[in-house]
């Protein structure tokens, strides 16, 4: 059956907001609760307030052509139709409320249409389908889980390894490295003898890896080596850090961001609250700053490590005091940040897996001249209920920047942070 309804749930809207374009020339269902729900989102400024105010924007539209009654054309060049179900169900919750206004369509369309429950609910997904009405995950935005790395392993000749190393640089490597990306790092191997080195795709060569320490911080592994080369490498303008705990990410993006203070008027460093949401932040006691605190200890947790690598009253210890006093590194919420242009900055994303891709699109949008961003996050961390690990903004970003000159990316493997923490990682 070609034709088809595809019934809308709510949290698809608020994941994007122009969601009933992407059903081509099918009918798209709006149940009349899931307006409910966008009415009560519909204040705020969290990215599902702006989602819902997005979507109301547009059904305003066209509410005064019977959207109700008929179904109406979205599009003059477009055969997709859409219409808001308005009927009673015997239901008390909204989720429930949605499936019966699916199988109310199946049932009175079952022999010219066949109606589909779209939903980032993965629970809504499974009571659907045990009341026989199909249902599936919203695509769009989904990206493969085998996701680009940014790291190659390379067995090779002992000769090129040894060039590599000794001269720095190689403009004739087509024989041991096929179709290079923009800034991708490689780790040439040949019996007991390794090179780092990376793709330079201004200058078109293989150029070696530079070992580099930041205010303090040294790399313990290749991979790390790499993300600092990326991070302190000015010619790239966005860099996504992504692996498990322990592995390093928010530590050396803000040993970096330290390291190069002096070309950033202003260091950011923040994280989505996650889950809470702003009402639930008013309820906390204490002012905006010790809201937020608790949720804001990584960030001070690692700065207090990179001040331990040297004496309370050197240079280094003083400087990132100043800094902090200064507020020229700022440690704030995403939520209070969002909507501001950065020029001149250098801004660090942590728990970027808990954005969704609007969210990552709309802070990279306001980088002005001169900034700097960061995003780094795990994948199979992800606290957000309707996203996943092919669905979160952090994939998405990868997926959509990898082999551009201004990007660079470094999945981390090796935790770094105890023995024991990596004892639990592997055991546990």
């Amino acid at each position: 059956m070609s034709n088809k309804i595809f019934v809308i749930d709510t949290s698809v809207i608020l994941y994007d907001s122009s969601c009933i374009f992407s059903f081509k020339d099918n009918r798209i269902a709006i149940p009349i609760c899931v307006l409910e729900e966008m009415d009560g989102l519909k204040k705020g400024n969290q990215n599902k307030n702006y989602q819902a105010r997005e979507f109301i924007r547009y059904l305003d539209s066209l509410s005064s052509k019977n959207i109700s009654k008929r179904w109406i054309s979205m599009t003059p060049d477009s055969d997709a139709k859409i219409k808001i179900i308005c009927k009673d169900f015997l239901s008390v919750t909204n989720d429930n409320k949605i499936i019966e206004t699916g199988l109310f369509l199946k049932e009175k369309h079952k022999k010219d249409f066949q109606v589909i429950l779209v939903s980032k609910d993965i629970n809504q997904r499974v009571k659907a389908r045990a009341l026989s009405l199909c249902s599936e995950d919203y695509l769009r935005g989904k990206v493969k889980t085998n996701i680009y790395k940014g790291v190659r392993e390379i067995e090779t000749k002992k000769s090129f390894v040894e060039h590599i190393n000794n001269n720095n640089i190689s403009t004739d490597f087509s024989d041991y490295v096929k179709n290079p990306l923009p800034n991708e790092f490689f780790i040439f191997k040949s019996d007991n003898v390794n090179a780092l080195a990376f793709f330079n795709s201004y200058s078109g060569r293989i150029q070696k890896i530079e070992k580099k320490i930041a205010v303090g911080i040294k790399p313990r592994n290749n991979r790390q080596f790499f993300a600092i080369n990326a991070l302190m490498n000015e010619s790239i303008k966005v860099v996504t850090l992504e692996g498990p705990a322990g592995t390093g990410k928010t530590l050396l993006a803000i040993a970096a961001a330290i390291d190069l203070q002096n070309n950033y008027d202003r260091i950011f460093i923040s994280r989505p609250l996650v889950p809470l949401n702003n009402k639930e932040i008013g309820y906390l006691p204490g002012n905006e700053k010790e809201k937020v605190s608790p949720y804001m200890m990584p960030f001070w947790d690692n700065l207090e490590f990179i001040k331990s690598k040297f004496q309370p009253k050197s240079k280094n210890a003083i400087k990132i005091n100043a800094l902090i006093k200064k507020e020229k590194i700022l440690v704030t919420p995403l939520a209070f940040i969002r909507g501001r242009s950065f020029v001149n900055k250098f801004i660090i994303i942590d728990e970027a897996q808990n954005l969704t891709p609007l969210e990552i699109k709309t802070i990279i949008t306001r980088a002005g001249e001169n900034t700097k961003i960061v995003l780094t996050g795990d994948k199979k961390q992800i606290d957000t209920p309707y996203l996943d690990e092919e669905s979160n903004g952090l994939c998405h970003l990868i997926n959509r920047f990898k082999g551009d000159k201004m990007y660079a990316h470094i999945h981390l493997e090796k935790g770094e942070r105890s023995m024991l923490a990596n004892l639990a990682f592997n055991k546990l």
